[in-house]
């Protein structure tokens, strides 16, 4: 790593801080924003944990309880007239060890989900076994590639490092395993984690379109960075330029309902506004917003730049889903709205996200 005096890191902060800051004249903007967004309460949650649905672990080498703890944070599909969730399951085998899969649900509604019995995605004995060994492969976001393909980025989780990592799969339950997003020897064992792609709504199918010859992607769960790829399998995070500090996005905000952290939702979308990013984002114990309880997950909208994806030109300045409701407030983790999976549906956007991580809820927005 080269090395800096304070004096330059703290100017390429502020730096970032600026042009993170610079656009607050324009939040206010109501025209690009998804507003209002109404929840679902009929059918809310859409989705439980089995607590007897079990599954051979190869590792473990026993049947284990794969969703018995909860079920959340799902990425969402629409495939052959039907709705998909891709969903973070959890075990109870151990309260300090419980391993994370991917499990499958599908739905003709998109409100009344039928599960697969058995988890898509987890710890093998396979070249990620490392990674994934034993915290398990969590939140999932799913696209489709030009050529039909679907591409996961997901999080693989040793117990101590989170990862970014990316596989992919033509049917949604055979997925092939390509490794980490960042394999480079500087990035390779850092915490990584929740890539958001950006695609365009093609006739109701999420696709990963390319910006300036690049695919584009946003990530990070403290602050939200930037990474490119040729082919939506290796990513190359981006840094300021002259130096290897990563370049800002997205940055958490003093006073407001993101003041402790920031992390991408679903996909980022091109609209003829501009690329729209859902971010999941957390209250900070102190000088947060006083609205809400400590480190209660909300999610905002931020919209950027369509030939610069890196330039933020509105956000949101009040949340847009927050926890109100008894299973967002009480759970695993107490007071959690955590946006990932959306589709386009029948004319409307439905959006599906983890409550309280321990279940999962579904909202809709219907454009005007």
């Amino acid at each position: 790593m080269k090395k800096y005096t304070i004096y330059t890191l703290l100017l390429l902060i502020c730096m970032q801080w600026m042009a993170c800051s610079s656009t607050q004249s324009l939040s206010n903007d109501k025209n690009w924003a998804f507003q209002p967004i109404e929840k679902l309460d009929d059918a809310n949650p859409v989705m439980e944990s089995d607590r007897k649905a079990e599954f051979f672990c190869p590792l473990r080498k026993k049947d284990v309880r794969w969703e018995e703890q909860s079920v959340f944070n799902p990425a969402a599909v629409v495939k052959d007239g039907r709705v998909w969730l891709l969903y973070r399951a959890q075990d109870d085998v151990d309260a300090e060890h419980r391993t994370s899969r991917i499990g499958l649900a599908s739905s003709r509604d998109g409100l009344e989900f039928k599960k697969l019995s058995y988890p898509v995605m987890f710890p093998n004995r396979d070249k990620m076994k490392d990674f994934e060994w034993e915290g398990g492969c969590e939140d999932p976001r799913v696209v489709k590639r030009a050529d039909g393909k679907y591409i996961m980025t997901y999080t693989a989780y040793d117990g101590k490092v989170a990862r970014l990592a990316i596989a992919s799969s033509t049917d949604l339950q055979v997925w092939e395993k390509h490794g980490l997003a960042f394999d480079s020897k500087r990035y390779k064992n850092q915490w990584s984690k929740s890539g958001a792609i950006v695609c365009e709504n093609i006739n109701g199918e999420i696709v990963a379109t390319k910006i300036n010859g690049k695919y584009w992607m946003y990530w990070g769960d403290t602050n939200i960075f930037l990474a490119t790829s040729d082919d939506l399998i290796e990513w190359k995070p981006i840094e300021m330029k002259g130096s290897d500090v990563l370049r800002i996005a997205l940055q958490p905000r003093p006073g407001k309902f993101d003041s402790e952290l920031v992390e991408p939702g679903p996909f980022a979308l091109l609209t003829p506004k501009g690329i729209l990013l859902f971010y999941n984002s957390a209250n900070a114990p102190t000088n947060g917003d006083t609205q809400l309880p400590a480190m209660a997950y909300s999610v905002g909208q931020a919209l950027f730049d369509a030939a610069h994806p890196e330039k933020l030109k509105a956000r949101s300045n009040q949340h847009f889903l927050h926890p109100e409701k008894a299973y967002e407030k009480k759970g695993q983790v107490n007071n959690v709205c955590f946006l990932e999976g959306m589709v386009w549906w029948k004319d409307q956007w439905l959006l599906y996200y983890g409550t309280a991580d321990s279940k999962i809820a579904v909202a809709a927005f219907k454009p005007k």
